[in-house]
């Protein structure tokens, strides 16, 4: 049987940027077994995907430790693919295929490794959007069907939380090393209290160290249900099917949130560019400012009103 292996790392919102590229992916390789080579923290999402048959993890060690780098490029080695799609593109990833060389491998290669069979061979890749340069990239290696990625194996268990039938998904963190992304929790306490006066309970989602943020959030709305340190990345899926809208700064679970269709708006600071980076679904707004602690709720409020959100969630 033919092998495909795609290396894709990073954060939840760089692999949720590459599930079109793996649905394409496995459509252009349909009778092929395809690896998928990925960080620790999402290898186990990964195993129940349809686009791969086997999830490899690499611990992406140091760029001096020799020792471990030529042992995970002897492991790949061994499995003779056929060929590399590079989804990832970073110096680390494209070294790859230099040290796989080593050890006897002759894969096409996809990406922007010197040598590479197939390269993204755009000098202007650096300024497209994330989907764009992917899918640029799999269209010069010869890929031309790429279908919506179908999303139905990605779904928890949201009747767990007892949430009523109508609610909002506030997503207030972000990543800890990038305070410039967070608009204040005090603002979004505002938006929530808007949105209950509304009639709409909101919901707070977050990693267990942003609790202290719902709990900024809850002092100024009570009714604020905190679901942070609660839920997996599927019951973030099945919870945004069933929500109304959803607000939230520029992190992974507004990429899941997005792309499973739920009505998103997406603030943005200059610390991040929404022409490279921002999520796409069915109906996202972006709002971007300068410095997100300038960005008054009232202002938020108008734009997430401008959302072309449902009345009610879908059954």
């Amino acid at each position: 049987m033919t092998a495909i292996l795609v290396i894709k790392h990073g954060a939840l919102g760089d692999l949720v940027q590459a599930f079109g590229p793996f649905a394409a992916i496995r459509a252009h390789h349909p009778e092929a077994r395809i690896d998928l080579l990925t960080t620790p923290p999402l290898a186990a999402l990964m195993t129940a995907a349809p686009w791969c048959d086997r999830v490899l993890t690499d611990d992406r060690p140091a760029w001096w430790n020799l020792p471990a780098q030529i042992g995970l490029a002897r492991r790949l080695a061994r499995e003779t693919y056929a060929r590399v799609y590079d989804l990832q593109t970073s110096a680390r990833s494209s070294r790859l295929l230099a040290w796989m060389h080593l050890f006897g491998a002759r894969s096409e290669w996809s990406g922007i490794a010197a040598g590479a069979s197939h390269p993204h061979a755009n000098p202007g890749r650096d300024a497209m959007h994330t989907q764009d340069r992917q899918r640029e990239q799999l269209a010069m290696a010869g890929l031309t069907v790429f279908p919506v990625p179908e999303l139905g194996w990605l779904d928890g268990d949201a009747n767990r939380f007892d949430l009523p039938p109508s609610f909002a998904l506030l997503i207030p963190g972000a990543a800890p090393h990038r305070p410039a992304k967070r608009w204040p929790a005090e603002h979004y306490g505002a938006l929530a209290g808007h949105l209950a006066a509304a009639g709409l309970t909101t919901v707070v989602l977050g990693a267990p160290a942003e609790a202290p943020l719902a709990a900024a959030i809850r002092r100024l709305c009570p009714d604020a249900r905190d679901l942070t340190g609660r839920t997996t990345i599927p019951d973030i899926a099945a919870l945004a099917r069933r929500a109304v809208l959803a607000v939230g700064n520029d992190t992974g679970p507004m990429h899941l949130i997005a792309a499973v269709g739920t009505p998103s708006l997406v603030l943005f600071s200059a610390d991040s560019d929404p022409a490279l980076c921002a999520p796409r679904g069915r109906e996202v707004r972006i709002l971007r400012v300068p410095d997100l602690r300038e960005l008054p709720p009232a202002q938020v409020i108008e734009a997430a009103s401008a959302l072309d959100a449902p009345a009610a969630p879908p059954a």
